[in-house]
């Protein structure tokens, strides 16, 4: 063990392995995580990950993001939407917008596999048992771009792998790092992927838990804790011109919070993106999306289409929430890079896992 200086405060990091952030004593924020510290700690959500990495030039995968384990396309849930920037590929997104709401898993991919994921939820969702008159569906796809690592024009992504992401989503601890949606990603010029986090309220104040999931490939200046990780590391947004891609985040609740209080709370994730040091560039595509799995407030057929009478948490109760989905969202990232190992693919290009043993 070493000591460290993160952030102004004294922590015990392990050097000699990778890590999510709290096993290396880096804890960020006041709130206390959930019992997994993942969007899994939100009761209900499932993820599932396929993650391709196949000969010296693919690195790419499907993470699926499944918020209940009923028929989503009868059961909706109300859902917001935030965009940082909007240089990115969002299926479904103008919906969710206008309606509040989300009817299918949100499945995270590369750039390229957007329109085949987008087919593979239709299919998915066409076949569930109640939807045999369906004939409108708003697949959730969200991308970023992982052709640095990934040689992304030979679309390995098929519909049968986002198939079998959504089938593989389970409860539990969250695979993060190099898999799924992030296995060719790269944030920060070292290796990005999956990375996921919680957080819970006292039961003073509600008792509610926020749970976040990001598909981290994007640029700027890393921070850790307050700490100018990546200045004093040499490597950076402007210095040379280091920049790189978009980030996905998913945030979970089980707060009975309607889709503009959701909106709302989305918007706050974008807060913890900047406490990392995001640059937030043109060509970055950085969208939050969340949603509430609360029976209180979930789209069922019947509330769907009669005058329906829902309980909602309100304005005055949400600031707790918005600092959960900070903390938990810049956690998220730390758990990206964290877990991700140094990884080798497409025309020989290596990105380094980010040297946890030099963090100060």
């Amino acid at each position: 063990m070493r000591r460290r200086l993160i952030g102004g405060d004294w922590c015990q990091v392990q050097t000699s392995r990778r890590g999510r952030a709290r096993e290396l004593g880096i804890a960020p924020g006041v709130l206390p995580a959930g019992p997994l510290n993942a969007i899994t700690d939100v009761a209900g959500v499932r993820v599932g990950h396929v993650t391709l990495w196949e000969g010296a030039e693919i690195r790419t995968g499907v993470t699926a993001i499944v918020p209940h384990p009923g028929n989503l396309f009868q059961d909706r849930v109300p859902a917001g939407l935030a965009v940082g920037n909007g240089f990115g590929k969002l299926t479904g997104m103008t919906q969710v917008i206008e309606l509040g709401e989300i009817e299918t898993p949100i499945v995270l991919t590369n750039t390229l596999a957007v329109p085949r994921a987008a087919d593979a939820i239709l299919d998915w969702t066409l076949a569930q048992p109640g939807n045999e008159e369906v004939v409108s569906v708003n697949p959730l796809v969200g991308e970023t771009n992982d052709s640095h690592l990934n040689d992304i024009r030979r679309r390995a992504v098929t519909p049968a792998h986002v198939l079998a992401a959504i089938a593989s989503a389970q409860g539990g601890m969250v695979a993060e790092g190099c898999v799924g949606a992030g296995t060719g990603t790269v944030a920060f010029g070292w290796k990005g992927g999956i990375g996921s986090s919680s957080r819970r309220l006292p039961a003073n104040l509600g008792g509610w838990t926020v749970g976040t999931l990001v598909q981290s490939n994007f640029g700027g200046a890393l921070q850790i804790m307050g700490a100018a990780v990546g200045q004093k590391l040499g490597r950076y947004y402007l210095k040379e011109q280091l920049s790189h891609g978009s980030i996905m985040i998913v945030v979970a609740t089980d707060a009975p919070l309607a889709d503009r209080n959701l909106t709302r709370l989305a918007r706050r994730a974008l807060a913890g993106l900047a406490r990392t040091g995001a640059a937030m560039s043109n060509g970055s595509g950085d969208y939050v999306i969340a949603f509430s799995t609360s029976e209180l407030t979930q789209r069922t057929p019947e509330r769907r289409s009669r005058l329906a009478t829902r309980t909602e948490l309100p304005n005055d109760l949400a600031s707790p929430l918005f600092l959960a989905a900070i903390e938990a969202t810049e956690e998220a990232i730390y758990n990206s890079l964290f877990t991700a190992v140094t990884t080798s693919g497409y025309r020989g290009r290596t990105v380094e896992a980010l040297p946890l043993d030099l963090l100060s």
